[in-house]
C-alpha cells in the first residue's frame, strides 16, 4: 500500500506541475463556460421562449436557469472525459521519456504502478472537475438559482462515476500509446467528438433517427443526460409549481434529452444510473485485465 500511495501522490504532483498538462486539462472546461455564457446561453433562450404557447409568460429568472442547467450539464459531461484523457498523458509521458522503465527497477509491483496512475487520473480529473461544477454553479446563482442541496449531492455522485468512466476509458486506449505525438493526436480527436456524440454540444433530438438510435448504445450519452437532469430538476419542478403545460414540460425534456430513449422506449433515471455504472466498472475490469496479460507476457 505504501508503494500505491507513493506513486499517487508522485503522479499527481508531476500532474500539478507540468504547467502545459494542467492548463491543457483546463481549456475545455473554461472554454465551453466561455461559449455557452456569451453566446449559446441566448441561442438556446430564444429557441426556448420561441416554442412558448402564446400568450404564455414565463418568469426571466426560469428561462435563465433552464439555459445555466444545460450549461453545467454539458460543461461536466465533456470534462469528465477529456479532464481525463489530459492527465492520464502523464502515463504516455513516463513511457517515452523513460521514467516508468526506471520506476519498474525499482521493487514496485506492475499492478501497483498501474493503480498508481489510474488513481492519480481519478483524482486529478474529479478535482478539476469539481472546480468546473463550481465555477458553472456561480453562474447559475446570478442568472437563476433553481438547484437544491439534494440536486448538488446527486450531481457530485454522477460526476463522481462520470469520471471513473472516464478515467478507465482513457487508461485502456493511452495503454497502447507510447509518443508524445500519439498523446496529442488522440487527445484532439476526443475533444473535437466525443461532446457530439454524447449530446453536450447539440442535443441528440436534433440528430436524424439513425444517428440517435447509433447513439443511444452510447453509455456517454446517459451520463450526460444524468447530469443535465440533476441540474434542471429544480427548474422543472418549479414549472410545474407555476401551472406550466405538464405536455410542454415533455417537450422541453426531449427537446434538450433530459427524456432518452431507447428504440423509442423511454430510459427509466434508475436505467441510466445503472447503464454507467456498469459499462465505468466493465472498462475498468478490462484495464486491469490489460494490465494483468501484459505482466504474464513479459
Amino acid at each position: 500500500m505504501n508503494d500505491i500511495r507513493f506513486l499517487v501522490r508522485r503522479n499527481i504532483k508531476m500532474f500539478f506541475k507540468d504547467k502545459g498538462l494542467f492548463f491543457t486539462s483546463l481549456i475545455t472546461p473554461f472554454i465551453l463556460l466561455v461559449l455557452y455564457a456569451t453566446f449559446l446561453a441566448n441561442v438556446y433562450k430564444s429557441s426556448f421562449t420561441e416554442n412558448l404557447p402564446k400568450g404564455f409568460k414565463v418568469a426571466e429568472s426560469l428561462i435563465n436557469g433552464l439555459v445555466g442547467g444545460q450549461l453545467i450539464g454539458s460543461l461536466l459531461a465533456v470534462s469528465c472525459i477529456t479532464v481525463a484523457f489530459c492527465s492520464n498523458m502523464l502515463m504516455v509521458q513516463d513511457k517515452f521519456n523513460g521514467a516508468k522503465a526506471d520506476i519498474r527497477i525499482s521493487p514496485v509491483k506492475s499492478s501497483h504502478l498501474a493503480l498508481g496512475y489510474f488513481l492519480a487520473t481519478f483524482a486529478c480529473t474529479f478535482i478539476i472537475c469539481l472546480f468546473a461544477m463550481g465555477a458553472g454553479l456561480v453562474y447559475i446563482s446570478f442568472i437563476g438559482w433553481y438547484i437544491t442541496f439534494g440536486d448538488i449531492l446527486m450531481l457530485i455522485l454522477t460526476l463522481f462515476i462520470m469520471v471513473i468512466f472516464g478515467t478507465s476509458l482513457s487508461s485502456i486506449i493511452n495503454f497502447f500509446l507510447s509518443s508524445q505525438g500519439q498523446v496529442s493526436a488522440v487527445g484532439s480527436l476526443v475533444s473535437s467528438v466525443y461532446g457530439f456524440i454524447c449530446g453536450a454540444y447539440m442535443p441528440i433530438s436534433t440528430f436524424g433517427k439513425g444517428l440517435q438510435k447509433a447513439i443511444s448504445f452510447l453509455p456517454g450519452t446517459y451520463g450526460t443526460s444524468l447530469i443535465k437532469q440533476n441540474a434542471l430538476r429544480g427548474v422543472f419542478e418549479e414549472m410545474k409549481n407555476t401551472h406550466f403545460p405538464t405536455k410542454e414540460i415533455e417537450m422541453i425534456k426531449d427537446s434538450i434529452d433530459c427524456n432518452l430513449y431507447f428504440f423509442d422506449n423511454k430510459v427509466s433515471f434508475a436505467a441510466m444510473y445503472a447503464i454507467i455504472t456498469g459499462f465505468s466498472l466493465a472498462l475498468l475490469i478490462i484495464y486491469i485485465l490489460m494490465n494483468s496479460l501484459s505482466k504474464k507476457n513479459k
